[in-house]
Formats: structure tokens, sequence, C-alpha cells
């Protein structure tokens, strides 16, 4: 089989990963598309280890061992990741990425400026 082939389907599954990333709102689709992304790298890489043992004639395997590494960070990363999407959605009642930004602006409850920071006199001298 020649090297084309995993390629360009390692190509593809990466732009369908990084479309999902991009695209999507939910932040368990997002970490989907993520690991859709690692797939990818993880073809190429057993694809160019197969490919550069057939041209030498040493046989280290070193694109299959960073696959192996690859599936243990990103399954640790998935663990992680779905535990946090859990815990925010507990909290928040929402897995929705564009949602979620409303934790760093102090929940869009905005008052106008004129809210219960002012002292009672100035607020007198507001309504005279």
């Amino acid at each position: 089989m020649h090297l084309a082939y995993p390629a360009v389907l390692s190509v593809l599954l990466f732009c369908t990963g990084l479309y999902g990333v991009l695209a999507r709102r939910n932040a368990i689709l997002v970490l989907m598309s993520v690991e859709l992304m690692l797939n990818a790298v993880n073809l190429n890489l057993v694809a160019f280890d197969v490919w550069l043992s057939r041209a030498a004639q040493e046989t280290l395997h070193s694109g299959q061992a960073l696959t192996l590494f690859t599936i243990t960070i990103a399954a640790a990363e998935i663990g992680i990741g779905l535990a946090i999407v859990l815990a925010v959605y507990r909290n928040r009642g929402t897995s929705d990425i564009d949602k979620l930004r409303d934790t760093a602006e102090g929940h869009g409850d905005d008052t106008g400026g004129s809210g219960g920071d002012a002292p009672a006199g100035e607020k007198a001298e507001a309504t005279a």
C-alpha cells in the first residue's frame, strides 16, 4: 500500500476534527473532535513508521511507540476533560461553551452603574 492513502485519510480526519473544534459549542463534542485529531496523528505516525521501516534495515518502530504514548495521554486527557465538563454542567446547568464565558464576566447581570454600591447620602442627592 502506498503512503499516500493513509496520509490523505489522516488529513481528512484531522480537518474534520479541526472543524469540530472550531464550529461546535458543546464541550463534549469539542473533546471528541480533539480525540479525532489525535487519532489522525496516530495514523500518520504508524503509516510513516511502516514506510520508514521498509526503507531502512533497522526496525526501531519508534512511530508505533509514540502512538502508544499518544493514546495513553489522550485517555488521561479525555478522562480529566470529561470530569471537568461534568463538574461545570452540575454547577452551571449547561455545557454550551458560549454560555460558560459568563463565569468570567460576572454572570451577565449588569446593573448599569447605579448599583447598590453607592452610600445612602449619594442616593439621596441623586433623587433630589
